[in-house]
C-alpha cells in the first residue's frame, strides 16, 4: 500500500461512534448546513418502510434540530407497494419519471441518483440503499458526520461487514461475516489497486451508503447503472483529491444478495466504467453473454452492458434555472 494511503487510513477512517449525535447537531446548527437523504428504490416494499421509520424517528422527529432535513424515496418503477409503504412511513416519494420529464429515463440506479439532485436541496446529500435489513440510523449520521464537522471533507463512504445471507450459508458458517462483497473483491478492488492505488484504502468502494457535498456531486458525471459507485469515487478523487475523501465504520450491513448471473452483469458494468475512465474511449462490444442450462443444453443470453452516463448536473438547464430561482 502506498505511504500516502497508509497516512490517509489513519487520518480519514473513523467510527460512527466518534461523533455523537449532539455534536453533529451542534455543528449543523453552527454552520447552517442542510442534509437530504435519498433512497433509490425498486420493488423494496419489504424493507423501505422500516428504513424510513428509523431515519424519521432517530434523525428527524426526535430532535429539536433535525439532523436530516429532507427524506426522499425515488421510485424507479416498482410493481409492488414500495411507494405506498415509503409514504406511509413518512418519506416524500417521487417517481423517477416525474423528474426531468423531457429526458426519457434510462434503467439503472445511477440514473435515479443523478435525477435526485433535481428534487433535493440539501447542502449534503446522503444516499442509502432501500434493501437494507436491521437498519441503523448510524448509516446516515456516521457518513454525514465528517461533512458537518470538517469543511475539508467532501465525500464519505460507509464501511461495514457484509455477511452472506442464509441462502449462501453465510450467517451460519464461521468466518464468513466479511464475504458478502463478492463483486468488490473480485472486480472493484483489483481494478482500484492496479489503476487507482490511492483508493486502495476504501473498505467498501461499491457500497451504496455514502454522503457527499452537493457542490461536488453537481460537478460529477453519473454512470446510469451499476458502475455509479466506482465512477463517482474515481471522479471525486480526481476532482477534490484523496484528503477530501473519507470512510466511516457503521458496523454490519444486511441486505438482499444477487445471484451469480446478476453479479456477472454488475461486474461487467463496473469494468466498463473503469475502462471508460482509463481511456475515455468506447467499448468494441458493450454486451455480455451468459449461459443457462436448458432442456437441450446451455442457452446463451446476451445483455447490454451499461454504456450511458449522465453529464454533471450543473450542466443541465433545469438545474441552473432552479438555482437561480
Amino acid at each position: 500500500m502506498l505511504e500516502e494511503v497508509e497516512r490517509w487510513l489513519a487520518a480519514r477512517s473513523w467510527s460512527a461512534a466518534d461523533r455523537p449525535l449532539d455534536q453533529l447537531l451542534s455543528a449543523k446548527r453552527a454552520a447552517g448546513t442542510t442534509v437530504s437523504v435519498v433512497l433509490p428504490a425498486l420493488d423494496e416494499e419489504a424493507t423501505v418502510g422500516a428504513i424510513v421509520e428509523v431515519i424519521r424517528r432517530d434523525l428527524m422527529d426526535g430532535t429539536g434540530t433535525p439532523l436530516v432535513d429532507d427524506l426522499v424515496v425515488i421510485d424507479s418503477g416498482s410493481t409492488d407497494r414500495t411507494s405506498e409503504v415509503a409514504a406511509e412511513a413518512g418519506a416524500r416519494v417521487v417517481h423517477r419519471d416525474e423528474i426531468l420529464p423531457r429526458l426519457p429515463a434510462l434503467p439503472g440506479k445511477g440514473e435515479v441518483l443523478w435525477r435526485s439532485l433535481l428534487v433535493t436541496s440539501g447542502d449534503v446529500v446522503c444516499f442509502v440503499d432501500a434493501d437494507l435489513r436491521d437498519f441503523s440510523a448510524s448509516f446516515v449520521s456516521g457518513t454525514v458526520g465528517p461533512l458537518l464537522t470538517d469543511p475539508e471533507v467532501h465525500f464519505v463512504k460507509a464501511m461495514y461487514d457484509r455477511p452472506l445471507g442464509p441462502e449462501f450459508g453465510g450467517l451460519a458458517a464461521a468466518g464468513t461475516h466479511g464475504q458478502g462483497g463478492r463483486v468488490t473483491e473480485l472486480v472493484a478492488r483489483p481494478l482500484l489497486n492496479l489503476h487507482w492505488p490511492q483508493l486502495a484504502g476504501f473498505v467498501q468502494p461499491l457500497g451504496g451508503e455514502y454522503a457527499v457535498r452537493r457542490d461536488l456531486l453537481e460537478r460529477l458525471p453519473f454512470p446510469v447503472g451499476y458502475g455509479v459507485e466506482l465512477g463517482l469515487l474515481v471522479d471525486a478523487l480526481h476532482t477534490v483529491g484523496l484528503d477530501a475523501l473519507g470512510q466511516v465504520d457503521v458496523g454490519v450491513r444486511l441486505h438482499r444478495h444477487q445471484d451469480g448471473q446478476a453479479l456477472g452483469r454488475m461486474a461487467a458494468a463496473i469494468y466498463r466504467t473503469a475502462l471508460l475512465r482509463l481511456s475515455r474511449g468506447h467499448l468494441v462490444r458493450p454486451e455480455l453473454t451468459q449461459f443457462e442450462r436448458g432442456p437441450d443444453g446451455f442457452v446463451p443470453h446476451t445483455y447490454a452492458v451499461d454504456t450511458e452516463e449522465r453529464p454533471p448536473m450543473r450542466d443541465m438547464e433545469e438545474y441552473a434555472r432552479r438555482r437561480v430561482a
